[in-house]
């Protein structure tokens, strides 16, 4: 972690001629009305994607950005300017133009926006970026899987494959005299099959990445495992029937249906909507929220996950942080800003899209820990509900907690045994009642495969969701009235 920071501001230095010393003027110049905190972030990030559709190279393109965000705080108010033109005059500017909007106001009481903080992390040692690996190999593997999928069943009638690499350097300054940077790798392969059986026609899509190397794909043969529950997805829409509607129990497979909780629970969990009060969970801390089975965690630290950080983009190291325990709700996701107007400490949960977006309260990889029971004894113990496997669209109303969501993959529960595969069902709910009706939680806590975007006021950052095999007693389901 050490070695990033030196290697992104002698790269910010070497590329753009930007000095330590050019950044104490900076920073001096937008704190010259006391206001209270003051940082910059810079950012360089190279960008590709490559698309693979009927068997042909559809789209590769490749692009580069680069940038600063210079942000001043003062009391609750934010000024923030960026520039693309990464110069001292325009950093001046940005400084000028930032400390204007946030010195209108009457009154200063500063306000302590928390220290730097001490642990460092080193969570996705990558060698090689993936953006650096030969085009060529990587239209090979997406030629490899679109063949893989075709030779599966002669029902699929179309195939499309894509790869997206990042490799993105950040450097950030702050007021308070620290610097810190970081090193940031991000890849992710889809594959998405389409089948067609007597003018039924159905979608399967599975894929995965992380904070990894282009060779995470191949050396474990992770590509051949996503074409195939593709093609298995795809395959099963086939012969599913509508899903019945109404109130009944519902069992959540680990792993992606953790999507779920990430937005039905987790952006509530956010410190902007609860300061605000205008969370379903505002002003909670201590009371119970949950079953006493659900432990809900945010956790940045996890190696090459695909929502994990060495540092925040506020420069502030991630951590994990635990939300409920058994039920109880413990503390919410902090960034500089809410954290100091709370008084409560730094989560390691400031994030942004770009340096061309204000940083905010956001989610890293979001989860619910593993309880004691047996999977299968969870199942058994339903005698008429659904199980959901995945999901795929949803959305959520922040205030109430109310979500409806669509389940991609689900089967019946009939008398203990998963059934029939069904089509066309949703979960409705509300987040907080949802998790008091916990009744079962399984011992297989399991990760996404690294696939997870959030989007929050315009700005898309990736994330990780997770959770065990549950059991929710009485919820309703969207689907066929019978």
């Amino acid at each position: 972690m050490a070695q990033d920071i030196i290697r992104a501001e002698s790269f910010f230095d070497r590329r753009f001629g930007i000095s330590s010393r050019d950044l104490e003027k900076v920073l001096a110049k937008a704190l010259e009305k006391k206001a209270d905190y003051a940082d910059l972030y810079f950012e360089y990030r190279v960008n590709e994607a490559i698309t693979l559709e009927e068997g042909m190279v559809k789209n590769s393109s490749r692009s580069t950005a680069n940038g600063v965000g210079v942000r001043v705080l003062a009391e609750s108010k934010t000024g923030y300017a960026f520039t693309d033109d990464i110069t001292i005059e325009n950093l001046a500017l940005a400084a000028r133009t930032a400390q204007h909007i946030a010195q209108d106001r009457e009154s200063l009481t500063p306000i302590p926006v928390g220290e730097k903080g001490s642990r460092a992390h080193d969570l996705y040692p990558v060698k090689t970026q993936a953006t650096e690996v030969p085009l060529e190999k990587k239209i090979a593997l997406l030629h490899e899987m679109d063949r893989l999928a075709r030779n599966m069943d002669p029902r699929i009638k179309n195939v499309f494959v894509s790869l997206a690499s990042e490799h993105k350097v950040v450097l950030i300054a702050s007021s308070q005299g620290w610097v810190v940077g970081d090193i940031q790798p991000l890849t992710r392969l889809n594959i998405t099959c389409i089948v067609e059986e007597q003018g039924n026609r159905q979608v399967g899509s599975y894929g995965g990445g992380g904070r990894v190397e282009f060779d995470f794909f191949t050396e474990k043969k992770d590509y051949e495992r996503y074409t195939r529950e593709a093609v298995r997805q795809a395959l099963l829409n086939l012969e599913a029937a509508a899903a019945p509607a109404g109130m009944m129990d519902v069992v959540l497979g680990p792993g992606w249906p953790g999507i779920l909780l990430h937005e039905a629970i987790g952006h509530g969990l956010e410190a902007d909507f609860n300061r605000k009060k205008v969370s379903a969970f505002s002003g909670r801390i201590g009371q119970r929220v949950a079953s006493e089975l659900c432990t809900v965690v945010d956790d940045g630290t996890i190696p090459s996950r695909r929502g994990s950080l060495n540092l925040d983009d506020e420069g502030t190291p991630t951590r994990r942080t635990v939300l409920i325990e058994k039920g109880i709700l413990k503390g919410y996701m902090q960034d500089r800003l809410n954290g100091a107007l709370m008084k409560m400490p730094l989560t390691g949960n400031g994030r942004r899209e770009s340096y061309a977006h204000i940083p905010m309260p956001r989610m890293t990889n979001t989860f619910m820990l593993a309880g004691e029971t047996a999977p299968e004894d969870i199942i058994r113990s339903v005698k008429k509900g659904l199980y959901a496997v995945a999901f795929g669209g949803g959305q959520v109303d922040i205030t109430n907690g109310k979500f409806v969501f669509s389940a991609s993959e689900a089967y019946l529960i009939e008398n203990g045994k998963v059934t029939r595969p069904v089509k066309g069902a949703t979960l409705i709910g509300n987040g907080p009642d949802v998790l008091m009706r916990v009744s079962l939680a399984g011992s297989d806590l399991k990760l996404d495969e690294g696939i997870g975007t959030c989007g929050k006021d315009g700005q898309s950052v990736p994330v990780g969701v997770g959770l065990p095999t549950i059991k929710i007693d009485g919820m309703t389901v969207g689907g066929t009235v019978s």
